[in-house]
Parts: C-alpha cells; structure tokens; sequence
C-alpha cells in the first residue's frame, strides 16, 4: 500500500509539472499568449528548471526546447522513481515506459484541452480563458473543420478529434509496448 501511495505521489507531482511544461512548449508552438494569472503561474512553476536549460539549449526555430526537454526529464526522472519504488529498475524499462508516458501526455494533454473548450462553448463562451483554450486547439481542429462539415450548426470536429486522438493514443501504445 505504501509503494502505492508513493507512485500516486510521484506521478501527481510529475503530472502537473510534466503537463504544464508541454503547455508551455505548445503555447511557444502556437503562438499564444496566456491570460496573465495563468501565465504567472506557468512560468513561476517551471521558470526553475526551464532558465537553465535554456543556457544549454537555446531556442532554435522560435521553439522553446527548453520546455520540452524539461518534461522529458521529468517523465524520466518519474519513471525512474517509480521503478525504484517497484524495485523493478531496469534500463530497457525506464526507456520504454517513460517513452509511453511522453506520448500519454501530450495526447491526454490535447484531449483536455479540446474538453475544456467544449465546456467553455457551452457554459460560457466569452469567458476570459476561452480565446486561449480555443487559439491552443486550432492547429488540431482548422484542418478537421476543412474535412468534418456543421451538422445543424454544430461543430463535430471537436468530437472527430477526440476520437482521432483516442485511436492515435492506442497505436501508439501498442507500439511501443511492443518494444517490451
């Protein structure tokens, strides 16, 4: 029960980080700019791991890989622990299992967003965060909108997407699982 409540611990801990620094990186990506009381919690929670990598690895193509390097170091760090915690530590394991992590997150990482949207629109649609939520999702849904047409006036490529993420996610999985 301990190495339970450990691993949950450790990957809440390592989620968040991990989740909020591929935000950071797709915010860079997309071009957007947070509201400001997200962005100050964004760069106060990531700024100490992000600054020095970025001596280390500075922006090239107006990409902040900093960002991203720093939450493949976390999923690894994570799976690491995890391993230890397991006592099942293991090279081939820690690759595999923190190359499947990396992808998990990014595409539950689109899927909420693309969730968070889908409240927003019908909630509150001028809510203050819905033009970020909704400027971070557009490079997944512009090309959907060019394929899926309105159905009644309703927008489906939100759930088209969904669904592409969801089956992109078990190709993925099996793929690398089948690396074991």
């Amino acid at each position: 029960m301990l190495t339970s409540i450990l691993t949950l611990i450790v990957d809440t801990i390592a989620s968040v980080l991990g989740g909020v620094l591929l935000l950071r990186f797709w915010m860079q990506v997309v071009r957007v700019r947070p509201p400001t009381t997200l962005g100050q919690f964004i760069f106060q929670l990531t700024d100490w791991l992000v600054r020095p990598l970025r001596r280390l690895l500075p922006g090239v193509g107006g990409y902040d890989w900093a960002s991203l390097i720093g939450a493949i170091l976390i999923i690894v760090l994570s799976i690491a622990i995890n391993l230890a915690i397991a006592s099942r530590f293991a090279p081939e394991f820690l690759v595999v299992l923190s190359l499947l992590r990396f992808f998990e997150w990014i595409f539950y990482g689109f899927i909420g967003l693309l969730i968070i949207e889908a409240i927003f629109s019908w909630v509150n649609p001028h809510a203050p965060l819905a033009p970020f939520i909704r400027a971070l999702n557009d490079p997944l849904l512009r090309p959907l909108r060019r394929i899926v047409p309105l159905v009644g006036n309703i927008d489906l490529s939100p759930l088209v997407a969904l669904i592409l993420l969801q089956i992109a996610m078990m190709v993925t999985r099996a793929v690398i699982t089948s690396l074991l």
